[in-house]
Protein backbone atom coordinates (compact mmCIF):
# COMPACT_ATOMS: atom_id res chain seq x y z
CA UNK A 1 0.00 0.00 0.00
CA UNK A 2 1.26 3.32 -0.57
CA UNK A 3 1.21 6.41 1.62
CA UNK A 4 -0.95 7.08 4.22
CA UNK A 5 -2.89 9.86 5.26
CA UNK A 6 -2.90 11.41 9.08
CA UNK A 7 -5.26 9.71 11.47
CA UNK A 8 -8.67 10.88 13.10
CA UNK A 9 -8.21 11.91 16.42
CA UNK A 10 -11.76 11.61 18.37
CA UNK A 11 -12.79 13.35 21.32
CA UNK A 12 -10.58 16.54 20.69
CA UNK A 13 -13.26 19.00 20.42
CA UNK A 14 -17.40 18.60 21.78
CA UNK A 15 -19.06 18.07 17.62
CA UNK A 16 -22.81 19.28 17.12
CA UNK A 17 -24.07 16.19 15.63
CA UNK A 18 -22.09 13.79 18.42
CA UNK A 19 -24.14 16.27 20.85
CA UNK A 20 -27.66 15.69 18.60
CA UNK A 21 -27.44 12.11 18.64
CA UNK A 22 -26.91 11.58 22.45
CA UNK A 23 -29.63 14.34 23.25
CA UNK A 24 -32.49 12.30 20.91
CA UNK A 25 -31.47 9.14 22.88
CA UNK A 26 -34.48 7.29 24.87
CA UNK A 27 -33.35 6.07 28.42
CA UNK A 28 -34.57 2.93 29.22
CA UNK A 29 -34.16 0.19 31.75
CA UNK A 30 -32.36 -2.57 31.26
CA UNK A 31 -35.31 -4.90 30.28
CA UNK A 32 -36.58 -3.00 28.24
CA UNK A 33 -33.33 -2.28 26.44
CA UNK A 34 -32.75 -5.77 25.89
CA UNK A 35 -36.34 -6.35 24.91
CA UNK A 36 -35.79 -4.10 21.40
CA UNK A 37 -33.56 -5.79 18.50
CA UNK A 38 -29.86 -5.01 18.44
CA UNK A 39 -30.26 -2.92 15.45
CA UNK A 40 -32.57 -0.59 17.72
CA UNK A 41 -30.43 -0.08 20.33
CA UNK A 42 -28.44 2.89 19.16
CA UNK A 43 -31.38 5.27 19.98
CA UNK A 44 -31.68 3.97 23.20
CA UNK A 45 -28.92 3.69 26.70
CA UNK A 46 -29.12 1.98 29.94
CA UNK A 47 -26.57 1.05 32.45
CA UNK A 48 -27.46 -2.07 33.78
CA UNK A 49 -27.71 -3.50 37.85
CA UNK A 50 -27.50 -0.15 39.03
CA UNK A 51 -29.07 0.12 42.23
CA UNK A 52 -31.80 2.82 41.58
CA UNK A 53 -33.36 3.32 38.58
CA UNK A 54 -32.86 7.36 38.65
CA UNK A 55 -29.02 6.49 38.14
CA UNK A 56 -29.20 5.51 34.73
CA UNK A 57 -30.74 9.08 34.17
CA UNK A 58 -27.89 10.42 36.32
CA UNK A 59 -25.02 8.42 34.38
CA UNK A 60 -27.03 9.42 31.06
CA UNK A 61 -27.16 13.03 31.91
CA UNK A 62 -23.21 13.18 33.10
CA UNK A 63 -22.32 11.58 29.84
CA UNK A 64 -24.28 14.09 27.81
CA UNK A 65 -22.25 16.59 29.96
CA UNK A 66 -18.83 15.00 29.36
CA UNK A 67 -19.39 15.12 25.27
CA UNK A 68 -20.23 19.24 25.36
CA UNK A 69 -17.26 20.04 27.58
CA UNK A 70 -14.76 17.59 25.97
CA UNK A 71 -14.24 15.84 29.58
CA UNK A 72 -11.68 13.34 30.12
CA UNK A 73 -12.50 9.57 32.02
CA UNK A 74 -10.81 10.99 35.06
CA UNK A 75 -13.07 14.19 35.19
CA UNK A 76 -16.37 12.44 34.26
CA UNK A 77 -15.48 9.40 36.91
CA UNK A 78 -15.17 12.46 39.27
CA UNK A 79 -18.51 13.98 38.79
CA UNK A 80 -20.76 11.26 39.11
CA UNK A 81 -18.47 9.58 42.19
CA UNK A 82 -21.59 8.98 44.21
CA UNK A 83 -22.87 6.41 41.36
CA UNK A 84 -19.71 4.93 40.75
CA UNK A 85 -19.21 4.18 44.75
CA UNK A 86 -23.08 2.88 44.98
CA UNK A 87 -22.88 1.05 42.27
CA UNK A 88 -19.73 -0.97 43.52
CA UNK A 89 -17.62 -0.33 40.40
CA UNK A 90 -14.07 -0.48 39.50
CA UNK A 91 -11.87 1.65 37.70
CA UNK A 92 -12.64 -0.76 34.30
CA UNK A 93 -16.34 -1.05 34.69
CA UNK A 94 -16.25 2.79 34.84
CA UNK A 95 -14.24 3.08 31.94
CA UNK A 96 -15.68 0.78 29.81
CA UNK A 97 -19.45 2.86 30.47
CA UNK A 98 -17.27 6.36 29.48
CA UNK A 99 -15.42 5.17 26.53
CA UNK A 100 -17.85 3.13 24.92
CA UNK A 101 -20.69 5.64 24.85
CA UNK A 102 -18.08 8.70 24.24
CA UNK A 103 -16.86 6.79 21.13
CA UNK A 104 -20.32 5.67 19.92
CA UNK A 105 -21.74 9.34 19.87
CA UNK A 106 -18.61 10.81 18.73
CA UNK A 107 -19.02 8.01 15.68
CA UNK A 108 -22.39 8.47 15.01
CA UNK A 109 -21.49 12.50 14.82
CA UNK A 110 -18.44 11.84 12.03
CA UNK A 111 -21.12 9.54 10.16
CA UNK A 112 -23.50 12.31 9.88
CA UNK A 113 -20.30 15.00 8.87
CA UNK A 114 -19.35 12.14 6.15
CA UNK A 115 -22.69 11.82 4.44
CA UNK A 116 -23.00 15.30 4.52
CA UNK A 117 -19.06 15.48 1.93
CA UNK A 118 -19.78 12.10 0.63
CA UNK A 119 -19.90 13.59 -2.72
CA UNK A 120 -16.61 15.13 -3.31
CA UNK A 121 -15.24 12.16 -0.43
CA UNK A 122 -16.73 9.41 -1.85
CA UNK A 123 -14.66 6.52 -0.28
CA UNK A 124 -14.02 5.73 3.74
CA UNK A 125 -11.26 4.19 5.24
CA UNK A 126 -11.21 1.88 8.02
CA UNK A 127 -8.47 3.00 10.59
CA UNK A 128 -7.37 1.12 13.73
CA UNK A 129 -5.04 1.68 16.37
CA UNK A 130 -2.11 -0.33 16.29
CA UNK A 131 -0.75 -1.37 19.09
CA UNK A 132 -1.02 -4.25 21.75
CA UNK A 133 -4.65 -3.42 22.88
CA UNK A 134 -6.20 -3.53 19.46
CA UNK A 135 -8.19 -6.61 18.90
CA UNK A 136 -7.06 -8.98 16.00
CA UNK A 137 -10.57 -9.19 14.40
CA UNK A 138 -10.09 -4.91 13.90
CA UNK A 139 -6.36 -4.78 12.98
CA UNK A 140 -7.51 -6.73 10.12
CA UNK A 141 -9.45 -4.20 8.97
CA UNK A 142 -7.09 -1.12 9.29
CA UNK A 143 -5.76 0.16 6.36
CA UNK A 144 -9.19 -0.89 4.01
CA UNK A 145 -11.03 1.13 1.42
CA UNK A 146 -14.79 0.81 0.76
CA UNK A 147 -17.30 2.95 -0.88
CA UNK A 148 -19.09 5.21 1.72
CA UNK A 149 -22.32 3.62 0.80
CA UNK A 150 -20.58 0.10 0.28
CA UNK A 151 -22.64 -2.68 2.81
CA UNK A 152 -19.31 -3.46 4.38
CA UNK A 153 -20.24 -0.11 6.66
CA UNK A 154 -23.44 -1.61 7.83
CA UNK A 155 -21.79 -4.52 9.51
CA UNK A 156 -18.85 -3.00 10.37
CA UNK A 157 -19.34 0.80 10.97
CA UNK A 158 -16.84 1.44 14.38
CA UNK A 159 -17.13 0.81 17.25
CA UNK A 160 -17.43 -2.63 16.84
CA UNK A 161 -16.96 -3.66 20.42
CA UNK A 162 -16.61 -2.45 23.63
CA UNK A 163 -14.09 0.26 24.06
CA UNK A 164 -13.13 -0.33 20.30
CA UNK A 165 -11.00 2.88 19.31
CA UNK A 166 -11.27 2.33 15.50
CA UNK A 167 -12.36 5.35 13.48
CA UNK A 168 -13.13 6.14 9.85
CA UNK A 169 -11.57 8.36 7.78
CA UNK A 170 -13.01 10.28 4.14
CA UNK A 171 -11.10 10.02 1.17
CA UNK A 172 -11.44 11.75 -2.34
CA UNK A 173 -10.98 9.94 -5.63
CA UNK A 174 -7.86 11.35 -5.86
CA UNK A 175 -6.31 10.80 -2.82
CA UNK A 176 -7.02 7.01 -3.14
CA UNK A 177 -5.07 6.88 -6.86
CA UNK A 178 -2.28 9.21 -5.18
CA UNK A 179 -1.96 6.93 -2.01
CA UNK A 180 -2.25 3.66 -4.26
CA UNK A 181 -5.56 2.52 -2.13
CA UNK A 182 -7.25 -0.19 -3.20
CA UNK A 183 -10.75 0.12 -3.00
CA UNK A 184 -12.69 -3.45 -1.83
CA UNK A 185 -16.35 -4.35 -1.63
CA UNK A 186 -18.72 -5.94 0.55
CA UNK A 187 -17.46 -8.69 3.45
CA UNK A 188 -13.94 -9.22 3.82
CA UNK A 189 -12.09 -12.59 3.53
CA UNK A 190 -9.38 -13.88 5.88
CA UNK A 191 -6.34 -10.99 6.11
CA UNK A 192 -3.38 -11.48 7.74
CA UNK A 193 -2.38 -9.77 10.91
CA UNK A 194 1.14 -8.98 12.86
CA UNK A 195 0.85 -8.99 16.44
CA UNK A 196 2.45 -5.83 17.55
CA UNK A 197 3.86 -7.53 20.48
CA UNK A 198 5.28 -10.84 19.48
CA UNK A 199 5.85 -10.05 15.00
CA UNK A 200 4.02 -13.21 14.61
CA UNK A 201 1.62 -12.85 11.51
CA UNK A 202 -2.02 -14.87 11.96
CA UNK A 203 -4.56 -15.37 9.18
CA UNK A 204 -8.24 -13.42 11.01
CA UNK A 205 -11.17 -13.51 9.53
CA UNK A 206 -12.50 -10.03 10.49
CA UNK A 207 -15.89 -9.65 12.47
CA UNK A 208 -17.50 -7.42 14.97
CA UNK A 209 -17.48 -8.22 18.48
CA UNK A 210 -20.80 -10.21 18.99
CA UNK A 211 -23.86 -7.66 19.55
CA UNK A 212 -21.70 -4.83 17.70
CA UNK A 213 -22.39 -6.27 14.05
CA UNK A 214 -25.08 -3.46 13.17
CA UNK A 215 -24.55 0.30 12.06
CA UNK A 216 -25.78 2.43 14.81
CA UNK A 217 -25.13 5.65 13.79
CA UNK A 218 -26.83 4.78 10.29
CA UNK A 219 -29.69 3.32 11.89
CA UNK A 220 -30.10 6.68 14.42
CA UNK A 221 -29.81 9.33 11.53
CA UNK A 222 -32.08 7.25 8.81
CA UNK A 223 -34.15 5.12 11.10
CA UNK A 224 -38.05 4.30 10.20
CA UNK A 225 -39.60 4.32 13.20
CA UNK A 226 -42.62 2.28 12.55
CA UNK A 227 -39.91 -0.66 13.10
CA UNK A 228 -40.02 -0.03 16.55
CA UNK A 229 -42.64 -1.44 18.98
CA UNK A 230 -45.44 1.03 19.97
CA UNK A 231 -44.30 1.87 23.40
CA UNK A 232 -40.64 3.69 22.26
CA UNK A 233 -42.09 4.77 18.85
CA UNK A 234 -44.04 7.22 21.15
CA UNK A 235 -41.51 8.09 22.95
CA UNK A 236 -38.76 8.63 19.92
CA UNK A 237 -41.46 10.95 18.21
CA UNK A 238 -41.24 14.05 20.60
CA UNK A 239 -37.33 14.38 20.62
CA UNK A 240 -36.85 12.77 16.85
Amino acid sequence: MGGQVSTVRPFSLPMRQALKYWAAKIVLDADDFYRLAEDLRGRAFTVGALARANMVNDVYSSLGRALEQGSSFGEWKKSIADVIQASGWDRRRAELIFRTNVQSAFQAGRWKQMQAVKRARPYWRYVSVQDARTRPSHAALHGKVFHADDTFWDTFYPPNGYQCRCTVQTLSERQVEQYGYEVDAGIPGPTLVTDPRTGMETVISPFPDRGWETNQAKEAWTADLSKYPDWMRERLEQVV
